[in-house]
């Protein structure tokens, strides 16, 4: 005959052998179904009243800027779409230069802020209006801006957040960050030139592995550059268009 079941003890160790298997989840990088939105609500508030100020801001900028047939404005989704706002925009620069400049940069930052994103033909539309060195210029400080903005916000709320997206990526970052705080900046601006990791992650995970501001910037100022001239040049070539895209509509 088979020995009884002690029901007692298996009821005890349910509660155990749950508590294991999400341990062994989270040891190996997934995430259970079940798991909720990382954020808290103050984290969820102070998101969203970042997001408030920057809309509000960059709608004051568009309210004050001369009257343009806004129909024809868009932002570029694909080449034939920067094409055509290229043209539309040609003789708004030329009239008003200084205020088509200043909503060119804050939608620039406002997008490269809060990830969405387009900001990569927005660095080919830069080449068409202004050429390839004022274009250049324009581009690498709008997009060390933008990515210095991101950096500060995820340094107030980006931990959970990207904990729960990229934990295996993460970790890695921190131990690679780990193993080369003496030559931090050589191994910045590596990430920065070459496709090791999206910009997107390293504009997020940054603060979260504790990697000095001053060396952030400076590695996204530089590191951007190379990336930048080719988008700016309006090269059409397949390969060097498909390096851009690859690097993320985010740099």
């Amino acid at each position: 005959m088979a020995a009884p079941r002690n029901l007692a003890g298996d009821a005890g160790r349910l509660p155990m052998d749950e508590e294991n298997a999400k341990e062994d989840d989270w040891s190996t990088g997934k995430r259970p179904k079940s798991d909720r939105f990382p954020l808290s609500r103050w984290e969820f508030a102070a998101a969203l009243g970042v997001f408030l100020v920057f809309s509000t801001g960059l709608c004051c900028v568009y309210l004050t800027m001369p009257a343009a047939e806004y129909g024809k404005l868009k932002l570029p989704r694909s080449v034939a779409d920067l094409r055509s706002l290229k043209d539309n925009l040609a003789t708004y620069a030329n009239d008003f230069p200084a205020q088509f400049i200043l909503g060119y940069c804050s939608t620039y930052i406002f997008m490269q802020t809060f990830m969405i994103p387009g900001t990569i033909f927005m660095s080919l539309l830069a080449g068409a209006l202004f050429g390839v060195i004022r274009g250049l210029i324009l581009v690498v400080c709008n997009a060390t801006a933008g990515a210095s903005s991101c950096f500060f916000l995820s340094k107030l709320i980006g931990r959970p957040l990207v904990s729960w997206l990229w934990p295996e990526r993460l970790r890695f970052f921190q131990a690679e960050i780990a193993k080369r705080r003496e030559k931090l900046l050589n191994y910045m601006l590596f990430l920065r030139i070459t496709p090791t990791l999206p910009n997107l992650f390293i504009n997020l995970a940054s603060p979260i592995v504790d990697i000095p501001f001053h060396i952030f910037f400076l590695a996204t100022f530089v590191g951007l550059i190379p990336a930048s001239y080719i988008t700016v040049r309006e090269v059409l070539d397949l390969k060097a268009l498909k390096y851009v895209i690859f690097r993320g509509n985010n740099p």
